[in-house]
């Protein structure tokens, strides 16, 4: 990891741009896929998946069986603990579903929102290194709960041509039953425009690698829509004295462990803590089974020392982290300060493995500096708002005038006309 001492602000933003990653044909590449799969469909998503992952899917939509036999390979423990995640999750994002009354915004005029679910929502989850079935009980989950009419599942098969079983049986907890093997680009694909055995969704949810990224991206210039921009995966983490350097080495190791592209950046005002950071840093490291993916991370990483907190706050404000950390004595003083982050871990003991899992917050977030002006995935994410008004006589009448003197202004007379024809109709009323 780099070691940064008291940066100037004039650095801030330079020192917040993300590792940049070789894209010279990555859209060409992705367009391709894309437009491969619009025309040639399952052919197409078949002939990608051979191409790109060695599995022949001829079979491109997981059996009922399958899905079912997938609970017999589960540990109970393990069942246990994705059934905790899940009520957790449950109890967070229930709440979210609410309800705006009407409001009057003049006598007679009456105007009300109504959410909707979006219909047809699509899932991407990633399934190489790591499958991610944490991944479909954040997604699966608010989908649900918001009433999505159909929700199917995306997600790459092993060389053995199978599904990862966890992926499988998460799926069928949060009530998934639509899945289909296929991964990368043709994925995105194939739920942006349809195939002769995948569904068109109207929008595309879920993390996934570069290719996957872009693909979301240029689907969305045509018309689906998608639940953010993404990237690598990324943590920062302001610590004071107070903190537990082994604490603050594991929070880190645990986000560079994601992919060689993802990074993790520590603040503090104090050296020892720095130092003693890096040192723990270096030690953990030897351990982690995914030391060689994390020990790349950690070339794009940084720790840097400030003069204050203050000054570790402005700059994490700057940054916009997809995970922030506060690992301080006095955290709640802080959390007051953020303006700009994914999801906030308060004090020494909530780890950002928490939020990933089981905590009930969601874990797909706004990354590369995005958590400036995107939110993460909610249930809110899957629905739609509808505006109503209804306007009486009396609301025509005292909205009217002012109608009418706006759209001459603009000089738009037939919709000074729509109004004006309603009030001369209530003149001999």
């Amino acid at each position: 990891m780099k070691t940064i001492l008291f940066p100037e602000k004039e650095r801030w933003d330079a020192l917040s741009k993300r590792p940049a990653i070789d894209r010279t044909y990555l859209e060409e590449v992705v367009r391709d896929i894309i437009y491969k799969v619009k025309s040639e469909k399952d052919e197409a998503v078949s002939f990608f998946s051979m191409k790109f992952d060695g599995v022949p899917a001829c079979n491109l939509k997981v059996s009922p069986d399958e899905i079912r036999n997938a609970a017999t390979q589960i540990p109970d423990e393990l069942k246990a603990a994705i059934d905790l995640a899940k009520k957790n999750i449950e109890n967070f994002h229930s709440p979210q579903l609410r309800t705006e009354p009407p409001v009057e915004t003049i006598k007679g005029v009456k105007c009300w929102r109504k959410s909707i679910a979006i219909e047809k929502v699509g899932l991407y989850i990633p399934g190489g290194t790591a499958p991610l079935f944490s991944t479909v009980l954040m997604l699966g989950i608010p989908a649900y709960l918001a009433g999505c009419n159909e929700i199917i599942i995306c997600t790459p098969a092993g060389k053995d041509g199978r599904v990862n079983p966890l992926i499988l049986y998460t799926a069928q907890q949060v009530g998934i039953t639509e899945i289909f093997r296929v991964g990368g680009a043709q994925a995105i694909a194939a739920m942006a425009y349809g195939t002769e055995t995948i569904p068109k969704v109207y929008k595309i949810f879920g993390p996934g690698n570069q290719y996957v990224t872009k693909a979301k991206e240029v689907v969305q210039q045509d018309g689906t829509a998608i639940d953010m921009p993404a990237g690598p995966s990324e943590a920062l983490i302001i610590a004071d004295e107070s903190a537990n350097p082994e604490f603050v080495a594991a929070d880190l190791l645990s986000q560079a462990e994601h992919g060689p592209d993802s990074q993790v950046v520590m603040l503090t005002n104090n050296k020892e803590v720095l130092e003693k950071v890096k040192a723990e840093v270096e030690k953990q490291l030897l351990n982690l089974p995914r030391k060689d993916i994390a020990s790349r991370a950690l070339k794009n990483s940084m720790l840097i020392l400030f003069q204050s907190i203050e000054s570790c706050i402005g700059f994490s404000n700057r940054y916009a982290p997809e995970h922030l950390i506060i690992n301080t004595a006095y955290p709640d003083s802080l959390a007051g300060k953020v303006i700009n982050a994914g999801s906030v871990f308060l004090g020494k003991f909530s780890c950002e493995s928490a939020g990933d899992y089981a905590s009930g917050t969601n874990h797909t977030l706004p990354t590369n500096g995005f958590a400036r002006n995107y939110s993460g995935v909610s249930v809110e994410s899957f629905l739609k708002t509808i505006s109503f008004q209804e306007i009486s006589e009396e609301g025509i009448k005292n909205l009217g005038p002012a109608i009418e003197l706006m759209a001459k202004a603009e000089s738009l007379d037939g919709h000074k006309n729509a109004v004006s024809v309603r009030l001369k109709s209530l003149q001999n009323v």
